[in-house]
């Protein structure tokens, strides 16, 4: 097996091909990681929730990490690494064009809404909470390939 490290090029590529991954962040220095769908465009990942822990706690810490890994030929893979910042982009004045644009980026893939609109509750509970669209700020970038 060889390992090599990526270039930014080829992890944006790998972000920008893939639509899952895992989301890691942190609160009161208890770490938290979810899968997560997302759309990646001019340099943030684009995702969608309803309220929960994550959501709460990237409120309260907003440095976060996403990892997306593609599985190649028998054991291959290749795996991003993505250190960042959340950023909320709410429902009011001053954030509709980051919120429109987090729309459009997202619903360019069939069934962009899933699962971040659903929730493990009964649907009049779930139907009346609020959408959370949020991107992630890519500051930081590092990947690893492994091939036979």
């Amino acid at each position: 097996m060889m390992i090599r490290t990526l270039s930014t090029l080829e992890c944006t590529k790998l972000l920008a091909a893939n639509r899952t991954g895992h989301l890691a962040c942190a609160k009161d220095a208890q770490p938290y990681v979810v899968c997560f769908n997302y759309a990646y465009a001019d340099s943030h990942l684009y995702a969608f929730s309803l309220p929960g822990k994550k959501i709460d706690w990237m409120r309260a810490n907003p440095l976060v990490c996403a990892q997306v890994e593609e599985h190649t030929n028998r054991r291959g893979w290749r795996s991003v690494i993505v250190d960042g910042r959340y950023e909320e982009l709410t429902d009011r004045i001053g954030h509709k064009v980051q919120r429109d644009h987090a729309w459009s980026v997202l619903s360019k893939h069939a069934d962009w809404w899933e699962p971040g609109a659903l929730k493990p509750v009964t649907p009049p509970v779930s139907d009346s909470l609020p959408h959370v669209f949020f991107r992630i700020l890519v500051e930081k970038v590092s990947g690893r390939e492994a091939s036979e």
